[in-house]
């Protein structure tokens, strides 16, 4: 369902937000007060303007209350994202998402009524720790702090039999999400897939079921 998006603050992670949910067939507004960023990206999102976010009458002029969901990508500037949020929040904007600097950021942006506070840099390191915590994975999702999603080559001990000879959600307490066998992707395997030697195999479960794969 094609939804509306204001992204306010055109640094390298809003343009990559605001780029995204454009090419995913969205609404998108982009705000920053760059004119030479603005007019760089105006073919890549719906309305590109150019405006002081921290002034509370540019935000109504250009009716963001009115979009599904407004993206506060200043994070270098504390002041500036707190004084933006509050805007947002006294002109009844439904949803507000707001990159932080650090977690003292992410407080102050939380007790102000920030709906949800990413932190990019940290999220990003933790993901890519829990993916070198295990040798075998060759990719980690982070889906919450206690469960996530792993490419794993197949384990030896899976080579040659069927997902449901070896019972793997009973087993291992995870489920096979896909299979991945060079360039092709199996979603969803069959109970009666048999694993081979080349695959890699996609499975979802809490954080110590997918580090216990490691050791069969």
């Amino acid at each position: 369902m094609k939804r509306s998006y204001v992204v306010i603050g055109m640094g390298r992670f809003g343009t990559a937000v605001a780029e995204k949910l454009y090419a995913l067939g969205n609404e998108v507004m982009i705000l920053d007060h760059d004119a030479a960023q603005i007019s760089h990206l105006a073919d890549s999102v719906t309305h590109a303007v150019v405006g002081d976010a921290r002034d509370e009458s540019v935000l109504r002029g250009l009716g963001v209350q009115q979009y599904d969901c407004v993206i506060v990508s200043v994070g270098t500037d504390l002041a500036a994202s707190v004084l933006i949020t509050l805007n947002l929040k006294e002109l009844g904007v439904k949803q507000i998402i707001c990159k932080a600097m650090d977690e003292s950021h992410r407080k102050v942006l939380s007790r102000i009524g920030a709906d949800n506070i990413v932190i990019p840099e940290q999220q990003m390191a933790e993901q890519l720790a829990k993916g070198l915590s295990c040798a075998n994975v060759l990719e980690y999702i982070d889906l919450s702090d206690d469960y996530g999603i792993a490419e794993i080559p197949v384990p030896k001990k899976w080579i040659g039999h069927s997902v449901v000879d070896l019972l793997i959600r009973s087993t291992y307490g995870v489920d096979v999400l896909g299979i991945k066998q060079d360039d092709k992707i199996r979603i969803s395997p069959g109970p009666h897939y048999v694993f081979q030697e080349r695959d890699v195999v996609m499975v979802l479960g809490d954080n110590n079921h997918l580090e216990k794969l490691e050791t069969i």
